[in-house]
């Protein structure tokens, strides 16, 4: 029979084990970044040795001073200039002491932020579909922040260090009776510190955690607040960001109570060794065993300890602090990039090989996906079948097709497979006859151009926006974009034209308006294959004729992929192909699927009333928008 003492034993210590691997990672991180410093590191601890010689031989220069310069009447000014030059020196690298910590911890927060956030960049879609927005803020900001409140004090900390380490050898040498009452406390500093560094690591764990969910009501209220004002539920917000504000004020005082127990006795221990001092020393003077100058020197050290034994108390808490915050960097960094380029990525073909066609081709070969279970997808229902299952699929260069289908059938997929937001279970898809998981994901999304029906614009100018592939495009070819996606003309009309500033997401704007700058933004990049994801789904219906024309201009001679509800945009593309079950069931033009297949006409239909009906249901998007 197996021993439960045992196996208690044995899951305390596997859990020990755990976090002690846990902490060796979370510094690994921040040696690994401060090993690329080492060279103005080591500058730093110079310029706090320096400070130190200025520190240390302050109290040597006062005893001297006193038993020499008052009692003996020996150069009393030689003494007092001494003492002003070592306070001379102390001070000057006081400043260049604190210039080296801090810009060497802000070189380390920007280094860290960069690689955080190149990280999260570089995540699979799957992982920003579960992941909180305001949990990634609060990793980027605050929890950076403690970290590089932690790194301002490694410096700073080692030169405390090296003081103490002089002046207890200054205070043996001299009267190691006297030097031993003195430096009686620092055991008893060193338990406090070690125990108070036990107590506040889980609350200022508890602290961050709760800053970082209060971030992400923040962040979801803002960037929701249409959706809040619309629903007048701007109380309901303002509850969950009272019960969140809340949650920090309780952890916080915990946290507060817990320094309130610890950091008077941290402070106040070194006092003990200063009145021992002042009494057996005082005793010894009196006798004329001791100097008084000598005295003076030893109470001037024991004063000078408190200083560097108080920071190394608030370092250990910044410690604790930044293990805390490391641990939660380290949560995003550990997670695998699902989604990624190959070790040896191949080119696209510059000129075509495969006959007269041209560039653009794009061919789906037995694609089997499913959101429930794919690479880079998010989690679905466990029971969730494929979206996609013996999905075949050509598309010659040059030629545009539709594709159009029931709600849930796959048809934005289709566009988020061919740029690897998510990869294939089975199948493969390629264009130009390479597969798309042979090439980097900087050359697949600038060979494929999507605009989503969901348009996202920056909080930048119109040019800005349209230019955002090609930053220095010229002003040219930003108009031509424009004039092709229809946009010219209301652009123009703009109070300040191409560089008029949109506001948040581009909200000062129509539906129709922002959707026409995407279409832009996509014909800037001049991708080989352009998808248009239900891009005119935002255009009021009265308006749509604008832009069918740009867009037939746009398609004209680009493989393009058209994913519609609305029979006029669908009637632009050369072909349709008909998506049912997860499959091509029917391929055809327009007016001949119209007439032949009952499936077509069925799904029609269904889209016609719901866009005529102002109160029908949004389609849902569930599951990865499966739409």
């Amino acid at each position: 029979m197996a021993d439960p003492a045992a196996d208690d034993q044995q899951s305390t210590s596997s859990s020990r084990a755990d976090g002690d691997v846990a902490k060796s990672s979370q510094w690994s991180l921040l040696s690994q970044t401060l090993r690329a410093q080492r060279r103005n590191l080591a500058i730093g601890t110079l310029v706090g040795l320096a400070w130190t010689v200025g520190k240390v031989a302050t109290p040597i220069l006062i005893r001297f001073g006193i038993d020499r310069g008052i009692r003996d009447g020996d150069r009393l000014w030689l003494w007092a200039g001494l003492i002003a030059a070592a306070g001379l020196v102390a001070g000057f690298f006081t400043s260049f002491r604190r210039f080296y910590a801090f810009r060497e911890a802000r070189w380390t927060e920007t280094r860290l932020r960069e690689r955080l956030f190149g990280h999260i960049m570089s995540l699979h879609i799957g992982y920003h579909d579960r992941a909180q927005t305001g949990q990634l803020m609060s990793r980027s900001s605050s929890d950076l922040n403690q970290i590089q409140s932690f790194v301002v004090m490694i410096p700073i900390t080692l030169s405390n260090l090296t003081m103490i380490t002089a002046v207890t050898v200054i205070l043996l040498v001299t009267d190691w009776v006297l030097a031993l009452l003195a430096l009686a406390s620092l055991p008893f500093i060193q338990i406090a510190g070690s125990r108070f560094s036990k107590a506040i690591h889980p609350a200022v764990l508890a602290v961050q955690a709760e800053q970082a969910e209060l971030a992400t009501v923040v962040e979801e209220s803002v960037g929701g607040v249409r959706v809040i004002k619309g629903f007048g539920a701007e109380r309901v917000q303002a509850q969950k960001l009272r019960t969140e504000a809340d949650d920090i004020r309780r952890e916080s005082v915990n946290a507060a109570r817990i320094r309130a127990k610890f950091l008077p006795a941290i402070e106040l221990l070194p006092q003990v060794g200063l009145i021992a001092v002042l009494w057996f020393g005082g005793q010894r003077v009196i006798d004329g065993d001791l100097t008084l100058g000598a005295l003076v020197q030893f109470n001037v050290y024991v004063a000078l300890l408190v200083g560097p034994l108080r920071m190394i108390g608030m370092t250990i808490a910044f410690a604790q602090r930044a293990a805390a915050a490391l641990g939660r960097v380290n949560e995003v960094l550990d997670i695998a990039a699902q989604v990624e380029d190959p070790d040896e990525p191949v080119d696209l073909p510059t000129s075509a090989t495969g006959g007269p066609d041209g560039l653009g081709t794009v061919s789906f070969s037995d694609v089997v996906f499913a959101y429930a279970g794919a690479t880079g997808a998010p989690a679905g229902p466990a029971d969730a079948g494929p979206v996609l299952d013996g999905f075949n699929f050509e598309l010659a260069a040059g030629e545009s097709v539709a594709v159009v289908g029931a709600t849930g059938s796959g048809k934005s997929t289709v566009a988020r497979l061919l740029v690897r937001f998510y990869d294939v279970e089975a199948g493969s898809i390629s264009i130009d006859g390479v597969d798309v998981r042979h090439l980097s994901l900087h050359d697949l999304r600038r060979a494929v151009g999507i605009v989503f029906e969901d348009t996202l614009l920056f909080h930048d100018t119109v040019r800005a926006n349209i230019a955002f592939a090609q930053p220095d495009a010229d002003a040219g070819v930003i108009e031509r974009a424009a004039r092709l996606a229809g946009a010219h003309d209301f652009v123009m009309g703009l109070p300040e034209g191409y560089d008029t500033m949109l506001g948040e997401r581009g909200f000062s704007l129509s539906g129709g308006q922002r959707q026409r700058i995407a279409i832009a933004r996509a014909i800037l990049a001049d991708p080989r294959v352009l998808v248009l994801d239900d891009a005119t789904s935002a255009v009021d219906p009265s308006k749509e004729h604008e832009i069918r024309s740009a867009m037939s201009t746009v398609m004209d001679g680009r493989t393009t992929i058209v994913i519609a509800h609305r029979p006029g945009t669908i009637a632009l593309a050369d072909t349709v192909v008909l998506l049912d079950g997860g499959r091509v069931v029917a391929r055809g033009p327009h007016e001949e699927l119209l007439a032949n297949e009952p499936r077509y006409r069925d799904v029609l239909a269904a889209m016609e009333a719901t866009s005529d009906d102002p109160d029908a249901a949004t389609p849902s998007l569930a599951g990865g928008d499966r739409a």
